[in-house]
């Protein structure tokens, strides 16, 4: 990737900025100009992502959030006004990991950590960023949802629903604040190649043999697939993009058969 200033000027506040997305995510927006806060439940993972950031010669912080409580959500707001002077972009990435499991299995508490996590947890930052957002001026948010979002899997109610809501909630958001010239958009990742999502699959490797071919690309995606996408929506390129959700799946919603030995679509 070529650095770029497509984002100077921006200041990014990244929820789950320590993971595989939001670090490739972090460290693009940083190589495009922006000034990056990252966020996450785990202090180890933020440090490293804001590390790897400074390391090469961009700024970035590092703070400990719970997106689920609302006291350390305001509170991860402010300390980024603190250090960088102003908010103009909020990513959320923050996703509970949710287990497998029908109405009948699964626990009240497993549905209400996947609704606190990934739907309220966004609502919350939201509700404290777009005041600074409209004092800066306008922004962009971004909140990462999934290809789940849009079909149904079985066993993965939690997971789905939430993602499904998150979409939703983002187009009345953007309804909201189109006012306050703050864009709201969704990204829809397709199967994204990390070690979290290749667990199911018994590793990278098996994933991408799984995976692969169920995407029309014939590959699942790469975290700077999601980082380029995200890049694009924060910055002026996409200044005529609200209310959006931005499918960078491969084709998989698309694409209901697999791909076949030969490198050709098959039912």
């Amino acid at each position: 990737m070529t650095s770029t200033n497509r984002l100077s000027g921006r200041v990014a506040l990244i929820t789950g900025g320590g993971g595989e997305i939001g670090s490739a995510i972090a460290l693009r927006f940083a190589k495009e100009g922006a000034e990056v806060a990252i966020a996450d439940l785990d202090p180890a993972k933020s440090e490293a992502a804001a590390g790897a950031i400074v390391a090469s010669g961009c700024r970035a912080h590092a703070f400990t959030i719970d997106v689920a409580d609302e006291a350390s959500a305001k509170t991860a707001v402010e300390r980024a006004i603190a250090t960088f002077g102003k908010l103009t972009t909020l990513v959320n990435v923050a996703a509970a990991v949710t287990p497998d499991g029908t109405v009948e299995t699964l626990s009240l508490a497993q549905w209400n950590q996947a609704i606190g996590v990934n739907l309220t947890g966004a609502f919350l930052m939201c509700k404290y960023a777009v005041p600074e957002l409209r004092r800066a001026g306008g922004g962009s948010i971004i909140n990462i949802a999934s290809q789940l979002g849009h079909l149904g899997v079985p066993s993965r109610s939690p997971y789905c629903t939430t993602k499904a809501a998150l979409i939703h909630f983002t187009r009345v958001l953007a309804m909201d604040h189109a006012v306050d010239k703050i864009r709201a958009n969704t990204i829809s990742p397709g199967f994204i190649l990390t070690e979290r999502s290749s667990r199911r699959s018994g590793g990278k490797d098996k994933a991408r043999a799984f995976a692969g071919p169920l995407h029309l690309l014939n590959r699942p995606g790469e975290t700077e697939d999601i980082a380029a996408g995200a890049a694009y929506l924060a910055s002026d390129d996409a200044a005529f993009v609200t209310a959006t959700d931005l499918l960078i799946d491969g084709g998989y919603i698309a694409f209901k058969g697999k791909i076949g030995p030969d490198g050709r679509p098959t039912l």
